[in-house]
């Protein structure tokens, strides 16, 4: 039974540009969140794979992973995720057969089928890329093949291998915001991450179809299971408040099509909810987590029931970065956050900072 004590908590970033900033200070703040992380005893700290926009810095998970790795000790570390049909599995194995030779026992491999891009650029990032579900198993099960060192007869991985090669693989998981995914999931034996940050509905009922379908693999014996949601956490609701309408905007722009820079807080305090906004509040009402650090920890404890999970994930965008940051400090002591020792068993003394 999920109880207060043992759920674990999770970030994923995005590396936003707030508003003034450029996209290397976005950056620098995910370093930096990351080392938060580590020191707070979260779990997973993953980031998130975008292109052709102007609003998240975040393009290329597994080159800021290797960066992340060096300036953190213990904390897993992970991409969240790959849009796996831009590329080829080889590629994506030995990207992650580096990072986890580099970094081993802490790194997770999450995987998504969307183009996290609009449809021209995600031809540019592969023109023979068709996004249907067939192409995206068989590239899933060729990676697994490639993380496992397997020589099948008669087809590339009986003459072709991964490497480095390397004693431990990462963790495998796939990032849905469907329950589609999650099948696919439950048939490899992989890992499973539902998106509640993206849709706000369906996902306890994804989960559990992904447990009843579940089938052991080699690298997993039972389930495993999270979820992700949109999380600001202030001292006070009125400060939560103004985040969440800060929040609420941005998702209606979304709506609308407007893709622009996070509202500032001049823009939040100005603008009027029209009648038309009244909708699109409603469509996104479960898409985000808002309060005081104990209304936030009861509505995740409300979550990890719903999803009968013991693990969840904190995606938080503000426009001032120390509000983002000390969202998640707040969260780290609404659940008592105990750092846990560093899993390598390896010295990190003498860390760099965030400044590259």
């Amino acid at each position: 039974m999920t109880t207060p004590s043992n759920i674990r908590l999770n970030v994923l970033d995005q590396s936003p540009i707030r508003p003034g900033a450029t996209p290397r200070q976005a950056l620098l703040e995910t370093v930096e969140l990351a080392q938060l992380a580590d020191r707070l005893g979260y779990t997973r700290f993953w980031v998130s794979e975008h292109h052709n926009t102007n609003t998240l810095a975040g393009s290329t998970p597994e080159v800021l992973l290797a960066h992340l790795g060096n300036h953190t000790q213990r904390i897993r570390l992970g991409s969240g995720g790959i849009m796996l049909p831009h590329y080829s599995a080889l590629k994506v194995a030995e990207n992650f057969r580096m990072l986890e030779s580099l970094f081993p026992g802490r790194i997770d491999l999450g995987m998504g089928r969307a183009p996290g891009a609009d449809r021209l650029t995600a031809y540019a990032l592969n023109p023979s890329n068709q996004f249907n579900e067939k192409d995206f198993v068989e590239q899933l099960m060729d990676l697994q093949a490639y993380l496992r060192d397997e020589k099948v007869p008669d087809t590339i991985h009986e003459r072709v291998m991964a490497i480095p090669q390397s004693p431990t693989a990462p963790e495998l998981w796939i990032l849905s915001s469907s329950g589609q995914s999650g099948l696919f999931a439950a048939h490899l034996g992989m890992a499973f991450s539902f998106a509640q940050f993206i849709n706000g509905n369906g996902g306890p009922a994804a989960v559990r179809q992904y447990r009843q379908r579940f089938r052991p693999s080699l690298e997993l014996a039972q389930p495993l299971a999270n979820m992700a949601v949109f999380t600001l956490c202030a001292e006070t609701e009125e400060k939560a408040n103004e985040l969440r309408k800060a929040m609420d905007m941005q998702l209606i722009r979304f709506n609308r099509g407007e893709f622009r820079t996070f509202p500032s807080a001049e823009e939040v305090r100005a603008y009027q909810f029209t009648a038309e906004d009244q909708a699109h509040l409603a469509h996104n009402r479960n898409r985000v987590v808002s309060g005081t650090p104990d209304q936030v920890h009861a509505q995740f404890i409300q979550l990890a029931a719903e999803y009968e999970v013991d693990e969840l994930t904190a995606v938080t965008i503000t426009a001032d970065f120390e509000d983002r940051r000390r969202s998640y400090e707040l969260l780290a002591e609404a659940f008592d956050l105990q750092p846990e020792a560093d899993p390598t068993g390896r010295e990190m003394a003498g860390q760099e900072t965030a400044a590259w």
